[in-house]
């Protein structure tokens, strides 16, 4: 039986260039101020990638490998927690796709090939908005989101 799968698009518009929002999206330095992880690699297709929490104690929390790479326009990469790492069936494909859009950019994240009803899918679509939503602010402003905030109780 084959599993359903789904998929998560999430586009924004930043008022920065190409290469700077690529870059926040592969070097760790820039990556940890808004998304409070690094994204390690060294870029190239077929290597491996790991999402590291960016505190002491510098968790792999996801991990992959660089499926495409065409800065600053377009990055593909698979997902997957590191505790599934070694499950093919568990990976997932995130693709960020950069356009210039007059004096800003169209960023476009496609996220699937996701198991539908799963954590990760579940998880991703309430990730991917405030990470990409910090990314934004931390491009326009210099001041990032607290991608780790609660919903405040009612």
């Amino acid at each position: 039986m084959t599993t359903e799968k789904t998929s998560f698009v999430y586009v924004t518009y930043i008022l920065s260039t190409p290469q700077k929002v690529f870059e926040a999206v592969t070097r760790p330095d820039v990556a940890r101020r808004y998304w409070g992880h690094e994204n390690v690699s060294d870029w190239s297709p077929g290597s491996k990638w790991e999402h590291v929490r960016a505190n002491d104690e510098r968790t792999v929390e996801l991990v992959g490998k660089v499926i495409e790479i065409s800065p600053p326009s377009r990055l593909v990469i698979s997902w997957a927690n590191a505790s599934q790492a070694a499950d093919p069936a568990s990976h997932s494909r995130v693709t960020f796709e950069i356009e210039e859009y007059e004096s800003m950019v169209r960023l476009t994240v496609i996220h699937d090939e996701l198991e539908a009803g799963s954590g990760m899918a579940n998880g991703i679509s309430k990730g991917w908005p405030i990470v990409l939503s910090s990314l934004k602010s931390f491009l326009e402003t210099g001041r990032a989101l607290d991608i780790f905030a609660k919903p405040k109780a009612a």
